[in-house]
């Protein structure tokens, strides 16, 4: 069913959306995307970015990007999941991704509960608001979750590609979340050095 979402919060300041996606995940990055969308008028987006089907997300990535005024995408490897946990990997990523947009925003719209205060480049603190389900009712934060999910998704697909020793764990199937499949992989195998370390069954190996 579509859903018509607003395509801001204030309307006159110019902000951005900031989701993130694969923080449960067992191995890999967490990825988060900062968007900022056109107020001009209310664009409709389809519910959230985990409910859209991978062909859909593809298509809507394609729209998102020929229609934002901007965006950017961070990602955070296991390495630095594991150095500073998974919170402040998620921070980190989130502020990497804002700081990565061509312009200074005014406002941040972030999905969630929990954000540290994020310094642009001019040294000011940048305003913020979370949104629990931020990405069901706000056009920037829902372009930000798919952002997110697609880029995770196609770099957890090329890193596959590039190691098919590691087929055994079927992340394909599973984008590296703790399936069935991937815990007995991890029993009868243990670990790889794209798993997280300090993340869950991994701690034991």
């Amino acid at each position: 069913m579509l859903n018509i979402m607003k395509s801001y919060y204030y309307e006159d300041l110019l902000e951005a959306g900031v989701d993130e996606v694969a923080r449960g995940c067992l191995a890999g990055p967490v990825v988060t995307a900062a968007v900022v969308w056109p107020k001009d008028e209310e664009k409709v987006i389809l519910k959230d970015s985990k409910k859209y089907s991978p062909r859909k997300r593809l298509m809507l990535k394609d729209y998102i990007e020929e229609n934002a005024i901007d965006f950017n995408v961070n990602f955070q490897e296991a390495s630095v999941i594991d150095d500073i946990n998974i919170l402040n990997a998620t921070m980190k990523s989130m502020h990497e991704s804002i700081r990565g947009l061509n312009m200074e925003v005014d406002h941040l719209m972030i999905d969630g509960n929990k954000f540290n205060h994020y310094v642009n480049n001019n040294n000011e603190i940048v305003p913020h608001t979370c949104f629990i389900e931020g990405d069901a009712h706000y056009a920037p934060i829902a372009c930000a979750s798919i952002l997110a999910k697609v880029y995770h998704d196609l770099y957890i697909e090329k890193y596959c590609d590039e190691h098919p020793e590691y087929d055994v764990y079927e992340w394909k199937n599973n984008m590296c979340y703790g399936t069935k499949a991937h815990l007995d992989a991890i029993k009868s195998h243990g670990i790889t050095p794209f798993h997280r370390r300090t993340f869950g069954i991994c701690k034991n190996y």
